[in-house]
């Protein structure tokens, strides 16, 4: 639990702010731009007019790796800010939370 708040501060319901550790923050943002530059490309293999089962591929891999983010910050934000607001008597994080996953999982 220590090294668990080492990680996240509090998370406080009226603010709905994320803080994560700088080390989580810089893995986030690293696969972000990852992702970023495989959407250029993306846009660079339409504009060469590249077969589409190659572009097809390169959109799976985009996607997967979106999939990755979303894994990696859904835990962090259930180990953090839900689990602290269900320990705060917040139970309808529970309800949002869901809400969330359904998105994630479309």
């Amino acid at each position: 639990m220590e090294a668990q708040n080492q990680e996240h501060e509090t998370c406080h319901s009226d603010e709905r702010k994320s803080h994560h550790s700088d080390k989580t923050k810089q893995n986030l943002v690293n696969r972000l731009n990852r992702i970023e530059g495989q959407v250029r490309g993306l846009k660079g293999l339409i504009e060469k007019d590249t077969y589409c089962d190659n572009v097809l591929n390169q959109i799976a891999s985009v996607q997967s790796a979106l999939n990755g983010v979303g894994k990696l910050l859904l835990e962090h934000h259930m180990k953090s800010c839900v689990m602290e607001r269900i320990q705060d008597g917040e139970n309808e994080v529970i309800d949002e939370l869901l809400v969330t996953i359904q998105k994630l999982i479309k």
